[in-house]
C-alpha cells in the first residue's frame, strides 16, 4: 500500500493522528433521541395530526431510525409499518391519498428514490396525489453502510419528474417549517432529510415558502448556493473567507430544488461576481446542474459546481467522508479560494 493510500485509509477509519474528531462513535444502532437533535419528523407530524385527521404516517421497517415511532406512540391507529416493502408502501400511500388522506411515508433516501422512483412518478406525481415521500439519511450520511445506502443520485433522479415538488430540509426548525407547509401543498412531494444530527442554521422556525430560496447572508464577491446538509458548512466557510481573505460572500439556502427559485439565481448572477454551488450529491444532475440550467440563458458569469464526483464514494465515517470530499467548512474554503483565484 502506498503512503497516499495508507493516509487515505487512515482518514476514512478516523485514525489519522490529529484527526480523531473524524471518528463517529454514534454510528450505531439504537442512537438515543438526544443524539439526533434534528430528527423531529415523528414528533412534528404527531403534533400536526392532532388537529388534522387526514395525516397518516408509514415507514418501511425503520420506525426507530427515522423517529416515526414518535408519531406511532401518539397516533397508533394512523401509523403503518410495511416492513421492507418500499415500493408497496408508496403505492399504498397513493391509494390512501386518493381517499382523502395526506400520507407521509419515510424510509432511507437511497431506497425511497431508487427503489421507489417508478411509484413516485406514476402513482404519486402523475395523478397529483398528496403523498409526501420522506427520504432520510441522504447523501453520504450512512457512512459505513456503503454505496447501497448512500443517496447521491436522488435529486437528479427526481427533480425531472413533472409535478413533483423536491425539497431539502436544512435543520430541525427548517424541517418543522417544511412539514407545516407540506400538509396542504398541492401534489406529491419528495422531502430530503439528513441524518438527524444536522447543526443548527435556523434558531427559530423560519417563515418558509416552498419554491422560494432563503438568502441567509449578503455578499458581493461570491454567492454560494447550497442546500440541506451543506448550508451550515457554507455559512461557516463564508465567515472564514470574510475574516481571513476579505471576500464578501452571499449564502443562499436553495431548499427547494423543484420548482427552482430562478429569480434568486438571476439576482446572484447580476449582483455578485461569481457563483459557487455546494451540495452533498453527485455533481451530475443535482443542485449545480439545476442552477446551470438557469445560468446558461444569462450573460456569462464565473460559475463552479462543487459536490461529490461522479463515482461511488468510499466507505467510512460520515465526518471523514465530508472532510475527504471538501464538504466541511475548511474544505469549502479551499474550493472557493481555488475557484476565485482562477478567475482573477
Amino acid at each position: 500500500m502506498t503512503t497516499e493510500m495508507q493516509n487515505e485509509a487512515e482518514i476514512f477509519r478516523g485514525t489519522t493522528e490529529g484527526k480523531t474528531s473524524l471518528r463517529d462513535h454514534r454510528s450505531v444502532r439504537g442512537t438515543p433521541k438526544a443524539g439526533m437533535p434534528a430528527f423531529i419528523l415523528g414528533e412534528e407530524l404527531a403534533e400536526l395530526a392532532k388537529t388534522d385527521p387526514r395525516i397518516i404516517v408509514a415507514t418501511a421497517d425503520l420506525a426507530s431510525a427515522n423517529r416515526t415511532n414518535d408519531f406511532r406512540d401518539v397516533h397508533p391507529d394512523r401509523f403503518f409499518d410495511f416492513g421492507i416493502a418500499e415500493k408497496n408502501m408508496i403505492t399504498a400511500a397513493a391509494g390512501m391519498a386518493s381517499c382523502g388522506f395526506v400520507p407521509y411515508v419515510a424510509t432511507f433516501a437511497s431506497f425511497a428514490s431508487i427503489l421507489g422512483a417508478e411509484q413516485i412518478r406514476t402513482d404519486c406525481a402523475y395523478p397529483r396525489m398528496p403523498v409526501r415521500v420522506i427520504g432520510t439519511h441522504s447523501g453520504m450520511s450512512m457512512g459505513f453502510y456503503g454505496s447501497s445506502h448512500h443517496a447521491l443520485e436522488d435529486l437528479g433522479m427526481l427533480r425531472v419528474v413533472a409535478d413533483l415538488t423536491v425539497i431539502c430540509a436544512t435543520d430541525a426548525n427548517h424541517l418543522r417549517a417544511v412539514l407545516r407547509k407540506s400538509v396542504d401543498h398541492p401534489g406529491a412531494m419528495y422531502i430530503r432529510l439528513g441524518r438527524g444530527r444536522d447543526p443548527v442554521v435556523y434558531e427559530t422556525v423560519p417563515d418558509l415558502e416552498i419554491g422560494k430560496a432563503i438568502r441567509l447572508r449578503e455578499g458581493r464577491d461570491l454567492t454560494i448556493i447550497t442546500t440541506g446538509s451543506q448550508v451550515r458548512a457554507s455559512l461557516d466557510a463564508a465567515e472564514i473567507l470574510s475574516s481571513e481573505d476579505g471576500v464578501s460572500v452571499r449564502v443562499v439556502d436553495m431548499h427547494t430544488i423543484s420548482p427552482l427559485d430562478r429569480d434568486e439565481i438571476i439576482a446572484a448572477a447580476r449582483e455578485t461576481s461569481a457563483i459557487l454551488t455546494v451540495e452533498e450529491h453527485n455533481l451530475t444532475g443535482g443542485l449545480g446542474s439545476a442552477v446551470a440550467d438557469v445560468l446558461v440563458d444569462l450573460p456569462r458569469i464565473p460559475f463552479f459546481r462543487h459536490g461529490v464526483p461522479d463515482r461511488f464514494v468510499e466507505v467510512g465515517p460520515p465526518a471523514a467522508l465530508y472532510a475527504a470530499y471538501k464538504l466541511d467548512a475548511p474544505g469549502l474554503c479551499e474550493v472557493a479560494r481555488g475557484f476565485l483565484s482562477g478567475i482573477g
